[in-house]
């Protein structure tokens, strides 16, 4: 009887059993994965992620060698192959034309690139690429080369492999950069993106599967996250790091975890994105398909792509036609083009591309309905007028046609791209509009936050507090994030103003999304310390050590030191912050920002002279920005704001004037002229320009102060 029961009671006995608690898997390497997992290894195996990068051998380089030559803008750029070995002459980081060897390839289609490793660890991207299409030599930058002092050329920070590129190219990558001696000890568990980098380290995994237990551990599973739970977020948030435009708050993201503990995904910034949510500059597919409704209706990235081989599951309409009806979608009833021409694939006007790179066209994800009438409104671009470019062929004629087809009314009427667009300029008739998307459920996270931002930025608190109050509280980690810039501009004048920011800012720091204390922490800085209770200073101190932490990850970058500077300046650390600045300016010396601040604090020690040469120096950047930009009201107002602490205030004027017909809504702009002309005692500009100012801004008591100080300067001024 014995015996039985013991057979019987095992299984439970197994099943109960675990392995100890916090354990840490490792990264182990496919070859550990090969032994179970043949058929997804070779699926794999020629993949854009097995291929992701690779040493520069006679196996992976796909481009001509056989001393080749490009010419663009006046460099002559000489590829050459000595053995198995490959090269590259052209402009070095001296300006000098130098041979340089390359040591890694990147990619394989429509393009590969080609890296250099030059001094202490640094990797950089050579300005030629090969067409593995037309089998040619171009450069990814079709622009005249920018000079080897800007970041902008191919030995600038820019194109510097080991901050921009690595962590999506390898497995387990870690910069290891060392500030003492601005020397890079990279080093990666495997040299492209293979198993791990999507499920995980393995090595719990492996030795749960290798065990003799009936069952997966009760506590670990399987020991790699579920990508194929029910609901999607986690595959979303495992692809994500890498397949969306975002900034870096913690290091070690490992599958499963939070996306947003450890990433700050940029909004639909007018520079990145179209106002309606469509792709401008490359913002890699995530933020794009957040906007969606497939993404509301949890849907994921593997419902369309094979994630082994990272190829689309089908081609044509087929792939669609997976969830949407055949009979009623892919029919002229519902495109009204012939069937099988280009405009009957639905991917051609739900997912119009965009080329980067000049030869790699790129999808827009957000699965968006065209729009040719937005087109009318602001401007954008729309999948109709993508085809038919006929003179005739305007997107007015296509909004009509859409009209013709599918009647007058759209369910989603006003487009948020309207209202973003209104937003984007403060336009008081946007207010409310905004407030309404920033809570809608019609619309993906991303375009919520997107309204927060704007009305945190672009309004005064009077006119949002309601909306920002809200979206503080909101379920969202990006709204709530969003809403923290709010305090960027917040001037603290009276005890309501204190009383309201602990109110709103202080709970942030205890937030359960590192994104979100982080944000608190960034923006606390702009305000007075004493505006803090005693009782907070706990938790502000653990949020401001993580967004400390988030950025000595990037150590090895200009901006970096340059935040950490404004930090160390705000808690009455001056040599600290003129230690951190002076460190920005070292490590990227053509970068503009840090001298600028780390002037005003050598004026603040009486250091005047080392301050205005820096001023100069700092002025040379700008202007060389500007003309690069000169589109960027903000560049120009800031060589304005230069040129007149430098005593130039003939230049000040005209630049802070192009600054404000750039943007013509900016109050900071036009009231930088307005004290221009006050100092230049041009009592009736002065006046003119203070009640426009009062115009934009009538809440305003600061504007109408300054105007009140204008007149009577004028009156006295006549009276003598």
């Amino acid at each position: 009887m014995l015996l039985p029961l013991i057979l019987l009671s095992w299984p439970a006995y197994d099943y109960w059993e675990t392995l100890p608690e916090g354990i840490q898997p490792a990264y182990v390497g496919r070859n550990a994965c090969v032994e179970c997992h043949k058929q997804e290894l070779k699926r794999w195996e020629g993949s854009d992620h097995d291929l992701a990068m690779d040493l520069a051998t006679p196996e992976f380089v796909l481009g001509d060698f056989n001393n080749t030559e490009l010419q663009h803008h006046g460099i002559t750029s000489r590829m050459s192959r000595q053995g198995d070995e490959f090269f590259v002459e052209t402009q070095g980081p001296d300006g000098a034309i130098t041979e340089f060897k390359v040591k890694y390839v990147f990619g394989v289609r429509p393009l590969q690139q080609y890296l250099a490793e030059l001094d202490k660890g640094r990797v950089q991207v050579l300005p030629v690429t090969w067409d593995t299409e037309k089998l040619e030599w171009y450069y990814a930058n079709p622009d005249a080369p920018f000079g080897p002092d800007d970041p902008l050329h191919w030995t600038g920070s820019a194109q510097n492999w080991n901050h921009m590129c690595a962590d999506c190219h390898s497995t387990d990558f870690k910069k290891n950069y060392d500030l003492k001696t601005n020397t890079h000890h990279y080093a990666w568990s495997e040299m492209d993106v293979s198993c791990e980098a999507c499920h995980g380290p393995g090595s719990l995994h492996v030795e749960l599967a290798n065990s003799k237990s009936l069952f997966w551990d009760r506590h670990y599973g399987y020991g790699l996250p579920n990508l194929k739970a029910e609901s999607s977020e986690t595959q979303l948030e495992t692809c994500a790091p890498c397949h969306s435009r975002r900034r870096q708050l913690a290091p070690d993201f490992h599958p499963g975890d939070n996306y947003h503990d450890h990433y700050a995904l940029t909004l639909l910034e007018d520079n990145l994105y179209h106002p309606d949510g469509q792709i401008d500059d490359e913002v890699y597919v995530f933020g794009s398909f957040t906007q969606s409704k497939m993404y509301r209706k949890n849907v994921r990235c593997t419902d369309c792509h094979d994630p082994h081989t990272t190829r689309i599951k089908f081609e044509g309409n087929k792939l669609c036609t997976q969830c949407h009806l055949p009979a009623k979608f892919d029919s002229p009833i519902h495109h009204f083009h012939q069937e099988g021409s280009k405009g009957a694939l639905c991917v051609e006007c739900h997912m119009p591309s965009k080329k980067y790179m000049v030869v790699d066209a790129r999808r827009d994800h957000s699965l968006r309905i065209p729009r040719p009438d937005l087109s009318v409104k602001l401007g954008t671009p729309n999948a109709c007028n993508a085809c038919h470019t006929k003179p005739e062929e305007t997107a007015q004629w296509a909004a009509d046609a859409v009209v013709k087809w599918y009647g007058p009314k759209r369910r989603d009427d006003p487009h948020y791209g309207e209202i973003i667009a209104a937003g984007r300029l403060g336009n008081p008739e946007a207010l409310a509009q905004l407030g309404d998307l920033a809570k809608s459920k019609d619309v993906g996270p991303i375009v919520r936050a997107t309204a927060v931002s704007l009305l945190a930025t672009r309004y005064p608190m009077i006119d949002t507090r309601k909306y920002i109050e809200r979206a503080l509280k909101d379920q969202t980690e990006i709204v709530r994030a969003a809403a923290l810039r709010v305090f960027e501009n917040w001037e603290v004048r009276t005890a309501d103003d204190v009383a309201a920011i602990r109110e709103l800012l202080v709970p942030r720091f205890k937030d359960h999304c590192r994104l979100v204390r982080t944000e608190a922490a960034r923006v606390a800085i702009n305000l007075p310390l004493q505006v803090f209770e005693a009782s907070s200073s706990e938790s502000f101190n653990n949020a401001l050590n993580e967004y400390k932490t988030s950025l000595l990850m990037n150590a090895d970058q200009s901006g970096a030191h340059l935040s950490l500077g404004v930090m160390y300046s705000h808690f009455g650390d001056p040599q600290g912050a003129l230690q951190s600045y002076r460190i920005a300016i070292a490590l990227d010396p053509a970068v503009a920002g840090p001298r600028s601040n780390l002037a005003q604090l050598l004026d603040e020690q009486g250091q005047s002279e080392e301050a205005r040469n820096l001023r100069e120096e700092e002025l040379e950047l700008l202007k060389r920005d500007a003309k690069l930009l000169p589109q960027e009201a903000m560049l120009q107002y800031r060589v304005g704001l230069l040129y007149y602490v430098l005593g130039d205030e003939e230049n000040a004027e005209e630049h802070l004037k192009a600054s404000i017909q750039l943007a013509p809504d900016s109050v900071d702009y036009l009231m930088a002229l307005t004290l221009l002309y006050e100092k230049q005692k041009r009592w009736s500009d002065a006046i003119k320009s203070a009640k426009t100012l009062i115009e934009k801004a009538p809440e305003n008591a600061m504007f109408q102060q300054i105007l009140r100080n204008i007149e009577e300067a004028a009156q006295q001024s006549d009276g003598k």
